[in-house]
């Protein structure tokens, strides 16, 4: 577990984070009805590479073989670019992080190539509001239990699930680290929240139930009964006051 102490670590994990955040922008304006999925991978890499002392901390990382994460419909998490062409109305989660003078910043979106259903429109919203409400459980004194209550009694009370197979983490040296951070929970237990920790939260929300299968090459992680998915995602510093958002513009 890395706990920041100095002016000097956050600011680099902040600037690990604004990197993160610009490049998803990017991704986010080139998903559309006709690209390769592919073609997002190669930009994450193509951009990443305007930094210096950054690189895409996914390719390689358990020998997985992209710069970043491209999930789509059904996918939750861990989908490797390919010849897969977007459809109009897919929903697309873009899951990318970049160590920057050895420090880490990983986030996540889910964005629609086109049009997307209203189903689906309101999926993503829902994963993006269940990160808020997460983040706003994260403070000093806290506890862990306290994240995943937040994040799980949102997601249900709208009739949604939490995917529970895979969860957030903590990050900072390196890209996971203790402790995992689960989207479900309960107020009060788990370990006690201190400033300086760094946390990656990352609802995955599926509007099925939450489990899961992984597809047969070993990395794509889809919902077991076919259905969407949402995927959102930041890193945050646990400041006196509450959470820092890391991964901003």
């Amino acid at each position: 577990m890395t706990v920041i102490k100095s002016a000097e670590e956050i600011a680099i994990m902040r600037e690990a984070g604004r990197i993160v955040a610009t490049i998803l922008q990017k991704l986010r304006e080139a998903v559309k009805p006709g690209i390769k999925t592919r073609d997002l991978n190669d930009l994450a890499g193509k951009q990443v590479g305007k930094w210096s002392f950054a690189r895409a901390s996914f390719k390689g990382y358990r020998n997985f073989p992209a710069s970043v994460c491209v999930s789509v419909n059904d996918e939750i998490v861990h989908g490797i670019p390919g010849n897969r062409v977007l459809k109009e109305g897919d929903l697309v989660s873009l899951d990318f992080g970049v160590i920057y003078r050895g420090f880490q910043g990983d986030a996540a979106i889910t964005v629609g190539a086109g049009k997307v259903s209203q189903e689906a429109r309101k999926l993503m919203e829902v994963a993006e509001a269940a990160l808020a409400k997460g983040i706003n459980a994260a403070r000093d004194g806290g506890y862990l239990g306290d994240i995943g209550a937040a994040i799980q009694g949102y997601v249900e009370s709208g009739g949604y699930s939490v995917v529970r197979e895979y969860s957030g983490h903590g990050i900072g040296r390196e890209m996971h680290e203790d402790p995992l951070v689960p989207n479900f929970g309960r107020k009060g237990e788990g370990i006690k929240l201190k400033e300086g920790m760094t946390l990656a939260l990352e609802p995955m929300v599926n509007i099925g139930n939450w489990k899961t299968r992984i597809n047969a090459n070993g990395w794509t992680v889809h919902t077991a009964d076919g259905s969407l998915s949402a995927h959102f995602e930041h890193t945050v510093a646990m400041r006196k006051d509450g959470a820092e958002i890391l991964t901003l513009l």
